[in-house]
């Protein structure tokens, strides 16, 4: 990090699977740039390759540690937070959240004089944005699409995945536990035993999904946008004034909902799933699960954000694309990148707005 200035604002990078803090060097120079001072960006390094198979809640605990020594370190000029995570790392970002939230109160605005509820390790938080994140796991039709929705691909994939990714993979697969408990992917989507989810994601100010619509050959639009099959449509094929591949936004406001549920029909097909696999029970037990948590996630706002790069030079790269994973590689995702920083820089100036009236008048 950059310890010549005193910046207030702390934007944490996670990476995905199997990767480093390295992929976010494009990203992280180009949000320096475009922020300005008072940001300081920090590519988390506590996860890096084979640790990503330990489990998203391990990894979690250790992002949460890793979270809290950066911010200790800087604890007299930190006052905001934010979070930017590629792919598997969104999911790892949100288990930490849940550890680092506290029910203190935020500052009043000189506004409306109205105390937020709220802070992520001891901050106030700001902006939580995934690029490419598998919310809804990856079981399913074409939520891993390089299996091209094949079921018996999709059936051979769990325990494959089981035994090469570990305990992540039974987790993505929603296959992890015993049958009578929720795997931890619906357990993230509602307040529970395992710490505050929706709570700590309603506590930031704005939350944002960026997801391919299509070429992404590890996340499928439905489970990185939050999306039900029947709410998706074509998307716009033309970019959005000044953000090349970025074609569309829609804002979802909350919906409000008792939370995710695990119901003993679900037990069933969890242990009909895991034990005696066939493609009727795990359809059955997948769509159950995939319900639970939509209507969990969806009990904040959330400002979707669609990516395409079916007119990039090689569109097969857009799970690394949107992140700019490598700056030669992967540069068709520089709208991307610019997209994100506009918006916390727009996020940023909502922040002063108040500030700058009040003294004004």
């Amino acid at each position: 990090m950059d310890v010549e200035d005193d910046p207030e604002h702390l934007i944490v990078l996670v990476h995905g699977i199997l990767a480093s803090p390295s992929d976010w060097t494009y990203a992280q120079a180009e949000l320096k740039t475009r922020l300005g001072r008072n940001f300081v960006m920090y590519a988390s390094s506590c996860n890096t390759f084979t640790k990503t198979f330990t489990g998203i809640d391990g990894a979690g605990k250790r992002l949460a540690n890793e979270v809290m020594l950066v911010v200790k370190r800087r604890e007299h000029t930190l006052k905001k937070i934010s979070f930017l995570a590629h792919s598997l790392g969104g999911l790892i970002a949100r288990y930490a959240l849940a550890l680092l939230y506290s029910d203190d109160l935020v500052a009043a605005s000189p506004t409306t004089n109205i105390k937020q509820k709220g802070l992520i390790a001891g901050l106030e938080p700001i902006n939580f944005i995934t690029l490419a994140t598998p919310h809804l796991g990856v079981r399913g039709k074409k939520q891993l699409p390089f299996l091209f929705g094949v079921p018996i691909l999709e059936k051979l994939a769990a325990p494959i995945a089981s035994f090469v990714v570990g305990q992540t993979g039974r987790q993505l697969f929603l296959t992890d536990g015993k049958p009578n408990r929720p795997p931890l992917l619906l357990r993230m989507a509602s307040d529970s035993d395992d710490g505050n989810f929706i709570s700590a994601l309603s506590a930031f100010k704005c939350r944002v999904l960026y997801a391919n619509v299509s070429y992404d050959h590890m996340v499928g639009w439905r489970t990185s946008s939050i999306r039900r099959e029947t709410e998706l449509c074509k998307p716009p094929r033309r970019s959005l004034e000044g953000y090349k591949h970025v074609v569309d936004m829609e804002y979802c406001p909350a919906v409000p909902s008792e939370g995710p549920h695990f119901p003993p029909e679900a037990a069933k097909a969890k242990e009909a799933a895991q034990n005696a696999p066939s493609m009727q029970n795990t359809l059955e037990y997948h769509e159950i699960m995939e319900e639970e948590m939509i209507r969990g996630l969806q009990q904040v706002s959330w400002k979707k954000v669609d990516v395409s790069f079916h007119s990039a030079f090689c569109p097969f790269l857009a799970h690394n694309n949107i992140h700019v994973k490598n700056e030669w590689f992967h540069n068709a995702g520089a709208g991307v990148i610019a997209h994100v920083a506009d918006h916390i820089k727009q996020q940023e100036k909502q922040q002063e707005r108040p500030l700058f009236i009040t003294a004004s008048l």
